[in-house]
């Protein structure tokens, strides 16, 4: 049966024809969009006429970035994004064991901590999340995702010491005596972090479609995995066997131990079945700004003195990466927060390429979060067709500290998206949930305001319009998954993946863009999420 969607605003993301007053959806596919005349004359006896009563209908939008599985898995953890202090955590953390009725023995997991927004605004220690529990095992995982810490009892059961040595790229923290502080940052984090045990994979399977109906909450249809192991791997494509994935869901393999994952995943490789496509390779170069950890050219302007963060891999180490991506035709997307992490990457691709043929593939590297790239380094990004998928919310929930850690005139450049757009490159925005809930109407305003969580214009002059931020989500986002004569726009023939608004984003006040609300999701015509 056709679908008429009439009596409403109607947003194509087409910069020609940006709006339409009618939209006939077929199969599952779009048929027509116009005048309502035109739309009409093409359409069936006995459609359905559906009115949007003023409200607005445009392309649902697509995530960029994020990761479906560790979003499942931190719905059975304890949330601590809204913690304010050492001893709320210490709280939660009790809570949480009451109310699960743990044992000895079992793991306390939290997720979302920032000691930024602490009263303290110092990371808790083993001995503050001791008073928690001391026989239960406890990792607290930053809200960035690249630092933790543990209690004594987690050193004790992953075996850390005094005299366990910092992995290359990460840091096992200690205090001014050597004594392990509990703290835990990048490679030790994560390795150390990947020996905590996981729900099995029964209850990851539920989770993932608890995790799903977030996502379509948000009014988003393409959801992205981007970080896929051995482990991660399993559940996507048992969500795929068992036909329970309702968002298109790409994931990106990790290009440090892609051997077993690529003959597991060459069902799903660049093609989409029941749902789910592997897109191609992911790596880390560095850490985050707001912990300090990202790779810069200049010294942090708080902190110790000459500090510009750290690499994760030497130079070689990186072009290698780049080698085996290019070999195997797969699109890589490189976690780049510093400029000198970007520079890497930048370099090391360029030199990659060269040696390639002309008329080699379209490639769309994709440099993740890309927080102080430069002007000069966009500039070089642009022959490369590598896409800059921002991270822009960190404009607001994290800009105050940025104006701490890099200072003025590098804050203001926090996520440059106007620069990118002023070379006319394809960019993205992303929340890299579960840093940040998936709420692309929050992400869009942060583009368009720049204003900080006490309310400082943070980089007046890299402001967006909203036509320009929501193309970040929706075309431009397809054309980063290679999909955007399939997703993105709202344009015959195109899949009918649709989100409607009770508002219209291009009328509203910029300060009332986070206030919209996403009253029906539909994925290929079929209506998948309504507000009640």
């Amino acid at each position: 049966m056709q679908q008429l969607y009439i009596h409403g605003h109607i947003l194509t993301m087409e910069d020609e024809d940006r709006q339409a007053e009618a939209l006939l959806v077929e199969e599952g596919r779009i048929k027509a969009v116009g005048s309502e005349k035109h739309v009409r004359a093409q359409m069936a006896e006995g459609a359905q006429e559906i009115d949007l009563a003023g409200r607005t209908l445009m392309p649902a939008f697509i995530d960029a970035h994020s990761h479906l599985t560790a979003v499942a898995v931190s719905m059975g953890l304890v949330d601590l994004s809204e913690a304010q202090s050492h001893q709320e955590v210490v709280e939660r953390l009790r809570a949480f064991k009451e109310e699960r009725q743990l044992a000895p023995g079992e793991w306390i997991t939290a997720f979302g901590y920032d000691q930024n927004n602490f009263q303290e605004k110092t990371t808790p220690t083993r001995e503050i999340l001791d008073q928690a529990s001391t026989e239960n095992p406890i990792l607290l995982s930053h809200a960035s995702g690249h630092m933790g810490v543990v209690n004594s009892k987690g050193l004790e059961v992953l075996g850390i010491t005094a005299q366990t040595p910092d992995p290359e790229g990460g840091k096992i923290g200690r205090d001014s005596q050597g004594q392990l502080t509990g703290y835990l940052e990048e490679n030790a984090f994560i390795q150390q972090g990947a020996k905590v045990p996981r729900p099995d994979l029964s209850d990851m399977l539920d989770m993932l479609d608890e995790a799903q109906t977030l996502y379509l909450r948000y009014g988003i249809t393409t959801v992205q995995d981007g970080m896929v192991g051995e482990r991660e791997l399993a559940q996507l494509t048992a969500m795929a066997q068992a036909n329970r994935l309702k968002v298109d869901t790409v994931g990106y393999l990790d290009l440090r131990n892609v051997g077993q994952c690529r003959s597991m995943a060459a069902r799903y490789w660049q093609d989409y079945d029941h749902r789910l496509k592997i897109g191609g390779y992911k790596i880390f170069l560095d850490g985050s700004p707001q912990g300090k950890t990202a790779w810069l050219t200049e010294p942090y302007a708080s902190g110790p003195e000459g500090f510009c963060g750290y690499p994760i891999y030497k130079d070689d180490e990186v072009r290698a990466f780049i080698r085996q991506a290019l070999a195997d035709n797969a699109q890589l997307l490189t976690h780049c927060n510093g400029d000198a992490a970007a520079e890497q990457l930048i370099t090391a691709f360029a030199e990659e390429r060269a040696k390639l043929p002309a008329e080699h593939r379209d490639d769309r590297p994709v440099m993740i979060h890309a927080q102080t790239v430069r002007p000069d380094q966009l500039e070089r990004m642009v022959p490369l067709g590598m896409i800059p998928s921002f991270f822009v919310a960190h404009v607001y929930y994290w800009g105050d500290v940025h104006l701490t850690n890099l200072g003025r005139l590098r804050a203001e450049r926090i996520s440059p998206v106007q620069s990118a757009k002023q070379l006319d490159m394809v960019y993205t925005f992303h929340q890299d949930s579960p840093v940040l809930p998936p709420d692309m109407l929050d992400t869009v305003s942060c583009a368009v305001n720049r204003r900080t969580r006490a309310g400082v214009l943070l980089g007046e002059a890299q402001r967006l319009s909203p036509w320009d931020a929501l193309k970040a989500v929706t075309i431009n986002a397809a054309y980063q998954y290679f999909e955007e004569n399939e997703k993105g726009s709202l344009k015959p023939g195109k899949l009918a993946d649709l989100v409607i608004l009770d508002h219209d984003p291009l009328t509203v006040p910029a300060e009332a863009l986070k206030t919209i609300k996403v009253l029906a999701t539909i994925k290929e015509g079929q209506v998948v999420y309504q507000a009640e």
